[in-house]
């Protein structure tokens, strides 16, 4: 195995011996992820109940103040993601986002970050188990709890499966989700039409709504270690790329479906926006438009499920058997499937309360990740965040993050101002 000497940088780390990211193979000694397909983590953990609410979220403020509060969050969250990869790549242990807090902040960390990721996978998984059985039951016409039941199934089944499986079926299914949003927004621009009087609308006050469920539709720092594992440890620099060009991608995605939407329908959307806009297309669309919604889900369940579960697993320390890996797939689903069965999670609402909550802590954690890595990891990454990490930067990703929180709290009371709810 190489090494390296690292002398003492203006931080004051002290010189000490660390082996470079080329030495480490890809865990386990599989095949590392693709490009693309380091992408489609990246997206399709992004790409879920998220897209399907927003532009109901938008409502009232309108497509421009969703675009501002899409780039708001979706530039802030890719930057905070950055500083989680360093971190992880600094770090020779393959450990998730909370192993990576224990590592270099202590237990502290280790439990504040494990509670973020569970309220948010939590309250993801709660809004996917409300939706995924009504879109199921509307495709197919069984009973919504019997469709939530078969989309649990599933989604467990890959994620026990591992990473690798997790990463093939979120690339398959994103190639689908391109063609039919490809799909849907021709035929909604060709076919009925945009009216441009329903994109100007530009209402400032009812930004910050917006921006927390935005908040929550780009929260990805927790697969970010799991990126960093799984693609070549060779070339850091692809690994940072698939993550910005995934985010990017995102963020055209989560414009592009309320541009047609709410082009098409004004105000007049529904929770889940598939369901107004595939009735006012047709019954084909109608169709395609649910199958859509579902795929969505899918991949954002299989993101951040196996991501909850992973970092169960660390928190436990837990090798990962087969034993421990059914358990820990256990405790991630079964709590929010049963939650919502019993009728006590909504939708939007579960999405909004969860990523006002987890962001509050992911908005800090990855800064002192950042550099607390940068003075006591133990490999040398190959790649790093330069300009990025510039405290001006640092202090508004946390105080945009922690506004977001106290709406989400404000929120819960019933305080917020009119129309904010």
């Amino acid at each position: 195995m190489s090494t390296n000497v690292r002398s003492a940088d203006s931080s004051g780390t002290t010189p000490e011996i660390l082996t470079t990211a080329h030495d480490t193979p890809t865990p386990g000694g599989k095949p590392a992820l693709s490009f693309a397909q380091g992408i489609a983590l990246i997206f399709g953990t992004n790409i879920g109940a998220g897209i399907l609410s927003i532009p109901y979220a938008a409502r009232n403020g309108g497509f421009l103040a969703l675009l501002v509060a899409l780039l708001i969050a979706g530039t802030l969250t890719t930057i905070s993601m950055l500083y989680v990869a360093e971190a992880a790549m600094r770090t020779r242990k393959p450990l998730q986002v909370s192993g990576l807090a224990e590592h270099y902040l202590g237990q502290w960390g280790r439990w504040l970050v494990f509670i973020a990721i569970i309220v948010n996978g939590i309250g993801a998984l709660i809004a996917y188990a409300s939706g995924s059985g009504d879109l199921i039951s509307n495709i197919f016409g069984i009973s919504p709890t019997l469709g939530t039941l078969i989309f649990f199934a599933f989604g467990s089944w890959v994620m026990y499966r591992g990473l690798h499986a997790t990463g093939a079926a979120e690339g398959a299914i994103t190639i689908g989700m391109a063609l039919i949003i490809a799909i849907l927004c021709g035929w909604t621009i060709f076919g009925p039409g945009i009216e441009a009087s329903n994109l100007i609308v530009f209402h400032p006050y009812f930004i910050v709504p917006i921006l927390n469920l935005a908040v929550f539709s780009f929260l990805a720092q927790y697969v970010v270690p799991e990126l960093v594992q799984g693609m070549d440890p060779a070339k850091p620099q692809m690994t940072a790329r698939a993550l910005v060009v995934g985010m990017v991608v995102t963020g055209f995605t989560l414009a592009l479906v309320p541009f047609a939407a709410l082009g098409l329908l004004g105000m007049d959307v529904t929770e889940v926006v598939t369901i107004a806009w595939g009735e006012a297309l047709g019954t084909s669309a109608y169709y395609l438009a649910n199958i859509f919604a579902l795929a969505a889900m899918l991949t954002s369940f299989l993101a951040i499920g196996f991501t909850t579960m992973r970092n169960i697993l660390d928190i436990f320390h837990w090798e990962g058997t087969n034993g421990q890996r059914g358990i820990a797939v256990a405790l991630t689903t079964v709590p929010p499937l049963v939650i919502s069965l019993l009728g006590l999670g909504g939708f939007v609402a579960a999405l909004s309360y969860a990523g006002g909550f987890a962001g509050a802590i992911m908005s800090i954690i990855p800064v002192m990740l950042l550099h607390a890595s940068r003075k006591k990891g133990d490999r040398e990454p190959g790649w790093n965040v330069g300009w990025l990490a510039n405290p001006l930067i640092e202090g508004t990703i946390i105080v945009v993050y922690f506004a977001a929180f106290i709406y989400s709290i404000v929120s819960i009371l019933g305080i917020v101002p009119s129309g904010w709810a």
